[in-house]
């Protein structure tokens, strides 16, 4: 894994990156900032896709065309849906879905998946659970799912009892997507904002900052460990 691209849907998630990034140069695509640079001497391309599954897709397609990276990290933060799941914990993909598509859209259609579910990439898994091993803050390791929608207790029943998932978000199975089609190793790492007893977008705005850095220190530290 020669150029690792960073991907996160705000600018507020992808601030803490650059406490990491040394020799950081800009580059404008499709109204998107790339910035190219390197984080413990392995280079990197980070990007900002804006909010939703298909920004999140087309700032992983233009990755993986234009600055060739080989494996793709989505950072950042999410919502917690397990019970026991809680603010500042991070959630690692084991696999991720979509959670308001139609099942058979991507097993009866292109590209005819085996599964409605995207793998993470069982190496950099491996290396986030050896990086994490002793870390003050827990890391959970499970399904996140994602939709274009902002989840509160609306939809939260039914999320929880079609896919089990440890969080919910708007961008990791568009960048699993787009990884998936490419053969690009892919994860998602995302910290808790918000929770059902801690829910809304009042929440997510509290915590954004903090688990920001928390996710950025954990994939500066997956990047090391490369």
């Amino acid at each position: 894994m020669n150029k690792v691209g960073i991907l996160c849907a705000c600018g507020e998630e992808l601030e803490p990156f650059f406490t990491y990034m040394n020799g950081v140069k800009m580059k404008e695509k499709a109204m998107l900032k790339f910035y190219e640079g390197t984080i413990h001497q392995r280079d990197v391309v980070a990007v900002c896709s804006g909010v939703g599954k298909v920004n999140a897709a087309i700032a992983t397609q233009i990755l993986i065309d234009t600055f060739h990276v080989t494996a793709v990290v989505n950072g950042g933060t999410a919502g917690g849906m397990a019970e026991d799941v809680g603010i500042f914990d991070t959630v690692v993909t084991k696999q991720c879905a979509y959670h308001d598509m139609d099942d058979d859209i991507l097993t009866e259609c292109y590209p005819w998946m085996p599964s409605v579910y995207f793998e993470g990439d069982r190496n950099l898994l491996e290396l986030v659970r050896e990086y994490g091993k002793g870390r003050e803050k827990r890391i959970l390791f499970g399904t996140i799912v994602t939709g274009d929608r902002f989840i509160t207790e609306e939809g939260r029943e039914y999320i929880n009892e079609a896919f089990s998932p440890l969080a919910v978000d708007m961008e990791t199975a568009g960048v699993a997507h787009a990884c998936y089609v490419n053969g690009v190793p892919f994860l998602a790492v995302r910290t808790i904002t918000d929770t059902k007893d801690y829910a809304g977008e009042d929440h997510f705005e509290r915590n954004c900052e903090q688990a920001s850095v928390i996710s950025a220190e954990l994939i500066a530290g997956l990047i090391k460990s490369l």
